[in-house]
């Protein structure tokens, strides 16, 4: 039963809210069937299908909220979570911000599910792992890499109306390919949610032509420099300073978006008039689900339009306190970009850098979102429109709020992974004074 229909979700969802005796009940029902294969030193190593259904319950007697979680659906089951919650309930302490759960609403579908991705089968995942190690091998590369397809599905019900399902399917690989030497290093990922338009033999050319590349990577002085982040590298910085789009924080004064003297940028020009955010449920490329984690209808909308704060979240609570209407947490933001390639951004530089991939990234200073991390992965030093040599790896100290504001041009957006619940689409980008502050000798 990890893909319950919608009528089978529902016929236990109504059971559940039936059999609680709180003031107010909610339920979710949360199901998958996740496929994967691993491969390391050009050789499987693992590969297996895991397949999981939970139902949690959480209910409310007042302000003390309690929740428990089960994955048996029996009757006796089901009467068990439900009076467990309720006992813990009555157990707790009230929640000074409590907040009364959402009445009835209407969701527009997304298109978040795949036939094929659903269907992909052993068989096929052999074939994709062949086809990322058998041109490394015979190219005397090594390849190591992960293939994860999942089918999902998410139901909810609450006491005062509110009912959601719906079906969802992604795909993400990724593959570094390093020299036998272990001196050169590449890497390529996909992110979709259908899988036909994975072609893993021409990825694989890709992380392949960076490895041999980076073989012998030559020291540069670290410092500023015009760089070209592709989506991936680009994607690390970003999605860490769109954690602080909350408008408690803000208010609070624990964000960049904090004012002096107190209140929000709302409304304030942050960066290049170029920038743009959007969140869109029902993006072609990027479509999630259509209610957010309270299961209010989420809409399309803007974060940042042309530089200027447009929207932040309000959780119910600030939303009330602050008397504001409910913002919740988008499930996919967009960046806005050209049409460019990461290729054509490389031919119209005449001195820079381009960095494949960022990692390790760690907050150093939240107001500034001053972050730290590392390039890895194929490191190049550009002239004239040419990827000269390789070089060796920096640290970087840069805040995603400086580089959006040193723009020289973006590229065409690609869906990019960042794990967690949020999707994105972000351009590579040319940006200006990126900061190096020391080289790494990691590959």
């Amino acid at each position: 039963m990890s893909i319950m229909t919608e009528a089978e979700a529902k016929t236990i969802l109504d059971k559940v809210i039936k059999l609680s005796t709180a003031d107010e009940c909610t339920a979710q029902l949360t199901g998958s069937v996740e496929g994967n294969i691993r491969f390391a030193l050009n050789n499987v190593s693992t590969s297996g299908v895991v397949s999981n259904t939970d139902l949690s319950v959480q209910v409310a007697f007042g302000k003390r909220v309690g929740s428990a979680s089960i994955n048996d659906f029996s009757d006796a089951a089901l009467a068990r979570v439900v009076k467990r919650a309720e006992e813990l309930a009555k157990l707790a302490p009230e929640n000074p911000e409590f907040v009364s759960a959402i009445e009835a609403q209407t969701y527009k579908p997304s298109a978040t599910f795949s036939a094929t991705t659903a269907a992909i089968t052993p068989e096929q995942r052999a074939e994709i792992a062949r086809a990322s190690i058998a041109p490394c091998r015979a190219k005397n590369l090594i390849a190591a890499g992960f293939l994860n397809d999942e089918q999902s599905f998410v139901a909810f019900a609450n006491s005062k109306g509110a009912f959601g399902y719906q079906k969802a399917t992604e795909l993400d690989y990724t593959c570094t390919v390093r020299t036998a030497d272990g001196r050169g290093s590449g890497w390529v990922s996909r992110n979709l949610q259908d899988s036909s338009a994975f072609k893993p033999a021409s990825d694989i050319e890709i992380a392949m032509r960076k490895a041999s590349a980076s073989a012998e990577a030559q020291s540069l002085e670290p410092g500023k420099y015009t760089v070209i982040l592709e989506p991936a590298a680009a994607s690390g910085l970003i999605s860490f300073m769109l954690n602080f789009f909350d408008a408690r924080q803000a208010d609070e004064g624990r964000s960049f978006l904090s004012k002096k003297g107190g209140g929000n940028k709302l409304g304030e020009q942050v960066y290049d008039p170029r920038v743009n955010f959007t969140a869109d449920p029902w993006h072609p490329e990027l479509a999630v689900l259509p209610w957010d984690g309270q299961g209010r209808a989420r809409e399309r909308m803007p974060l940042v339009e042309n530089g200027k704060i447009a929207n932040l979240l309000y959780s119910p609570f600030w939303a009330q306190k602050q008397g504001k209407k409910v913002v919740g947490r988008p499930g996919n933001i967009i960046m806005s970009g050209g049409t460019k390639s990461t290729a054509d951004l490389v031919r119209e530089t005449e001195r820079g850098i381009l960095v494949t991939r960022t990692w390790y990234i760690r907050m150093v200073d939240p107001q500034t979102v001053l972050l730290t991390g590392l390039t890895r992965d194929g490191t190049f030093y550009i002239e004239n429109g040419q990827l000269k040599y390789p070089l060796k790896n920096f640290r970087f100290n840069e805040s995603p709020v400086i580089m959006l504001n040193n723009i020289d041009d973006l590229g065409r957006p690609v869906r990019v992974s960042e794990g967690g619940q949020m999707q994105y689409m972000i351009p590579a980008m040319r940006v200006r004074d990126f900061t190096f502050s020391s080289l790494s000798d990691a590959v």
